[in-house]
This record gives structure tokens, C-alpha cells and sequence, in this order.
């Protein structure tokens, strides 16, 4: 009986209500220079043409495990009501058009935040035929997340550069 209980020590539900994953607030990266937010950073998504891989990360760096929200970091629905861009792949003949239309949309100031090596510097799409341009060809990126995708803690570590938090 004693050995039976020394097994389920910790249950699995008290194990999903840790937070060890992410860093403590206490660690800020340092911040960006010239960008002014004041604790929270409202970022439209916009996938110019990537392969996915980079999406699931930040599905995973916003959800519960990594809990970018805790930092103040959201994807919102519309670039009018953002305060940058959260990019990721490479610009693509199709998405060209679109991408121009919601930077034009976002109010200003804003800052703009290439994920992944597509976005930062082509990554494997580089030499593609539907290939339009690079990112950094149609905006300045303001900061730059590398990886193949990236992981989770790199992207936390990002958007926490960004807020200051």
C-alpha cells in the first residue's frame, strides 16, 4: 500500500498547473530599442507563405504551456486594432497584394516581427518560382526570430523583448 501511494505522489492534474516551462517575470530580455509599447503588444498574424511549421509554434508559445499572454502578448483579428505584425514565410506572388494592404492598414507606429527562416532571410522557399520577394524587401523588421520553425521559448523570448515584461 505504501509503495502504491509513493507512485501517484504527484497526480496528473496538479502537473498541468505548474508553469515551470516558461521563464519567471522576473527575468526580462532586454528590450528593443525605439519601440514603445507599454506592456502589451496586440500583433495581427499574417502568413505570407510559409510551410506551417512556424504556426504551430506560436500556437504553442500563446497557449497554456509557454503563455505568451502572461508577458502581454495577443494575435488580435484585425491590423486596425494591432499594434505590429507577427510574420511568418516567405512573400509569395499571391499573398504580395494582401501583405502591402495590412501593413497599410496597421496604425502607426508600429513594429513588425519576422518568424522563422522564411521570413528572416528566405529559408528553404528562397529560390522558389512562386516566390515574389523577400520580407525585409517590402518591410523593415523590427526584430527577427530564426529557426526552422523556431521553438516556443524563442518566440516568448521575442514578443517579452518587445514588452518589457
Amino acid at each position: 500500500m505504501k509503495h502504491a501511494r509513493a507512485l501517484h505522489a504527484v497526480s496528473p492534474f496538479r502537473s498541468l498547473l505548474r508553469r515551470p516551462v516558461t521563464d519567471s517575470p522576473e527575468q526580462r530580455p532586454p528590450t528593443v530599442e525605439g519601440v514603445r509599447l507599454r506592456g502589451s503588444l496586440q500583433l495581427r498574424h499574417v502568413d505570407v507563405g510559409s510551410c506551417n511549421g512556424c504556426e504551430v509554434e506560436i500556437t504553442s508559445a500563446l497557449g497554456p504551456n509557454y503563455d505568451a499572454g502572461q508577458f502581454g502578448a495577443r494575435l488580435v483579428a484585425s491590423p486596425r486594432h494591432a499594434d505590429g505584425l507577427l510574420v511568418t514565410g516567405i512573400v509569395t506572388h499571391n499573398m504580395a497584394g494582401p501583405l502591402r494592404q495590412t501593413l497599410a492598414a496597421l496604425p502607426a507606429p508600429s513594429v513588425i516581427v519576422a518568424c522563422g527562416d522564411c521570413a528572416v532571410n528566405g529559408g528553404i522557399f528562397k529560390n522558389a518560382q512562386g516566390i515574389s520577394s523577400m520580407l525585409d524587401e517590402v518591410v523593415t523588421p523590427d526584430v527577427l526570430i530564426p529557426g526552422c520553425p523556431p521553438h516556443p521559448t524563442q518566440i516568448v523570448q521575442a514578443l517579452r523583448s518587445l514588452t518589457g515584461r
